[in-house]
């Protein structure tokens, strides 16, 4: 597995992803996945599955310590006293004492951000997360959190795939020092159906989607997290370090990259 080493952080850059995993299928998504090896597991209060994600980490058997856990403030829960009170929660919901990265999932603007911000510090502080970051910030709000309110990040987590450019909030995580979250990292199924990565696939035995989340990792401080209810979709994910794609076909994806969007910002 390789990692991104950031800000004494060590993020493994392949994760599992539980977005509309729920009861028992996410119960054993993550179970299977920590089986096959991962040690990066995303989930979020929006998702309603942390009850579930905790029990799979409890019932994995695998050390706490060895896991990177990811969890998210819901739009609604963004003052300081929502914010303080869910992020505990949470916490109990899965089971743990402590959360590796706490994100505001979505700028919602139901609070001032610096409330949130504090709020998300001051979690850190008392050790209830190792980090903080956010999601689906553009360079703009990124730009305010950091050097307007000073607050000290680890990510930005978003929507990025072969059909996305996300130059611009990728310059602004470098310039500022902090690594970009891959989520739906395959786009719905675009990757899968796309011919020419398919056709790159080929050259290397392996799949669209290998050949993709194998581009997105290779990338500086770039982590993804694609979700897998099957254990033989968690098991293709994780098989993508056993090769290394050539400047031409690393260039061939680069030139993919347009606007298509497959979550919307105006949910």
């Amino acid at each position: 597995m390789k990692h991104i080493e950031i800000k004494g952080a060590k993020v493994p850059a392949l994760g599992l992803g539980t977005w509309q995993l729920t009861g028992r299928t996410c119960s054993e998504a993550v179970r299977q996945a920590l089986e096959l090896g991962y040690r990066h597991i995303d989930t979020a209060q929006m998702y309603g599955n942390e009850t579930e994600v905790g029990r799979a980490l409890r019932d994995s058997g695998v050390p706490r310590g060895e896991i990177f856990l990811t969890t998210k403030l819901a739009p609604g829960n963004l003052s300081a006293a929502l914010a303080r009170h869910t992020a505990e929660e949470s916490l109990k919901r899965l089971g743990v004492e402590q959360v590796d990265l706490l994100l505001i999932h979505w700028p919602s603007g139901e609070a001032p951000l610096g409330e949130t911000l504090e709020a998300l510090a001051k979690l850190r502080e008392r050790g209830k997360t190792r980090f903080i970051g956010v999601s689906n910030f553009n360079v703009k709000l990124l730009k305010e959190a950091v050097e307007t309110l000073g607050a000290d990040l680890l990510c930005d987590q978003v929507e990025y795939h072969p059909f996305l450019s996300q130059r611009a909030v990728m310059a602004a995580l470098k310039h500022h020092g902090l690594m970009l979250t891959a989520y739906t990292p395959l786009g719905r199924g675009h990757v899968q159906r796309n011919p020419e990565l398919a056709e790159i696939g080929r050259k290397y035995g392996k799949s669209a989607a290998q050949v993709t989340l194998r581009w997105l990792i290779d990338q500086e401080n770039v982590a993804a997290i694609p979700k897998a209810a099957s254990r033989a979709h968690a098991a293709a994910n994780i098989d993508i370090f056993d090769f290394t794609l050539a400047d031409e076909d690393r260039a061939a994806i680069d030139a993919m990259r347009g606007n298509l969007r497959v979550v919307d910002p105006g949910w």
